[in-house]
């Protein structure tokens, strides 16, 4: 019963927090109710049994990402109004897409069904030693059966890391840089200049 309770808690909690992150006019706020979510999500997987999923999702998630999403957004100082100026001539396209999507789960959600020894297979949970930790075997499971998804996943991330960083990288105008190549080939004819001084007007 309170397990029951508890689940509903952080369910509805991360529901009306999700509900909010799309809705919240300011982005800080969006992500102080990103973070909420996070932690009612951990709150579940805690109900769930897998307490490092928690775990990961507060260190990772809550402690790195939405953080440095909250620094970025104050520190940039992005003109949101600005941004938001052409917001209602894109409206009816993106009211159509919108339509198309409610559609399609409409169908999807429609024409779905459910094998009937699927509710028996989930329900029993699977067997496992009775001294292995929830850590070690989800390392068991992640780092043998799917290990390639693992790091193909790793890939698409350093992949994205570097795609965002040759896109948001700007070389400014004016700046003196250094060039090894050029100063590694530097000789005294190159570097050195000579300059005959008359007598009674040097410095």
């Amino acid at each position: 019963m309170v397990a029951a309770a508890f689940f509903y808690l952080f369910a509805s909690v991360t529901v009306a927090a999700a509900f909010m992150v799309i809705a919240s006019k300011n982005p800080v706020h969006a992500v102080l109710f990103l973070i909420l979510a996070f932690v009612n999500s951990a709150g579940l997987f805690v109900l769930l049994g897998a307490e490092f999923l928690a775990m990961i999702l507060i260190v990772v998630y809550v402690g790195a990402v939405a953080v440095l999403f909250l620094f970025v957004v104050m520190m940039l100082d992005v003109d949101f109004a600005e941004l938001r100026a052409g917001f209602l001539r894109y409206l009816p396209f993106g009211g159509l897409i919108g339509i198309i999507m409610l559609i399609e789960l409409i169908l999807v959600l429609g024409a779905w069904t459910i094998a009937p020894g699927v509710v028996d297979v989930v329900a029993t949970p699977a067997p496992t030693a009775a001294d292995v930790t929830n850590t070690e075997a989800l390392g068991r499971v992640l780092y043998t059966k799917y290990v390639y998804f693992f790091e193909a996943a790793g890939m698409i991330l350093l992949t994205a890391m570097v795609g965002a960083i040759v896109l948001t990288l700007r070389h400014k105008e004016g700046v003196k840089r250094q060039d090894i190549g050029e100063q590694v080939a530097r000789n005294p004819e190159t570097s050195i200049e000579i300059k005959q001084v008359e007598s009674g007007k040097g410095i």
